[in-house]
């Protein structure tokens, strides 16, 4: 029998798919072999009734070992999965410190700009035009921020797309979390201060540092 299958890959996913012949174990016998077996139920459960039928055709065949395809190929993804659990772990230390040193920032720098909207509502600024001013260009400061974080971060991904097998080298979703998450932290922290000062009396305000 003589045909064409498709590619397969063994010893490592990132390579790509050796040129693979396969011939007849009666044709070409060698010292060693691997016997592949479908089953209609779960694998574990036929194991010993594969193991004592090979006994009986063959008592002086060995049998190494018995196991699913599923759990070779969770063996060949072990390096893998332990190098996405590192990364995912690290870029999460990463968001938590950038959202407290962005929200730090942010109320900084809004709470420093206290005497500055003291002196728009002394002139009869309202409150609200104030603080939709405050955050218009607290949130002009983030949106410069976060497209060159995400310029920054497509660039990074086709160096960490080679780093783990079957990753995207743009995750739209993860950048979107990522994103929408420091944007909702600036947001807040421009919100919080900015509502804390338009509170307080205009008489108040310009005598704060």
């Amino acid at each position: 029998m003589v045909g064409v299958v498709g590619d397969a890959k063994y010893e490592n996913v990132r390579d790509p798919a050796p040129p693979t012949m396969y011939d007849s174990f009666m044709q070409n016998p060698r010292a060693s072999a691997f016997l592949l077996l479908r089953t209609a139920g779960m694998a574990s459960t036929v194991a010993p009734a594969v193991r004592q039928t090979i006994h009986d055709v063959a008592p002086n065949l060995p049998i190494v070992t018995i196991t699913t395809q599923t759990q070779a190929i969770e063996r060949r993804f072990s390096q893998e999965r332990l190098f996405a659990q590192a990364y995912a772990l690290f870029g999460g230390i990463a968001l938590l410190l950038a959202s407290v040193g962005l929200f730090g920032l942010m109320s900084y720098n809004v709470a420093r700009r206290t005497a500055e909207m003291g002196i728009r509502m002394a002139l009869g600024a309202p409150r609200i035009r104030v603080m939709r001013m405050v955050m218009t260009e607290s949130l002009r400061l983030v949106a410069i921020g976060v497209v060159a974080g995400v310029a920054v971060a497509l660039l990074a991904a086709r160096f960490v797309a080679t780093l783990v097998f079957g990753l995207s080298a743009t995750d739209a979703s993860t950048i979107v979390i990522a994103t929408g998450v420091l944007v909702a932290v600036s947001a807040l922290a421009a919100y919080l201060p900015a509502r804390r000062a338009s509170r307080v009396e205009p008489a108040i305000a310009l005598r704060a540092e």
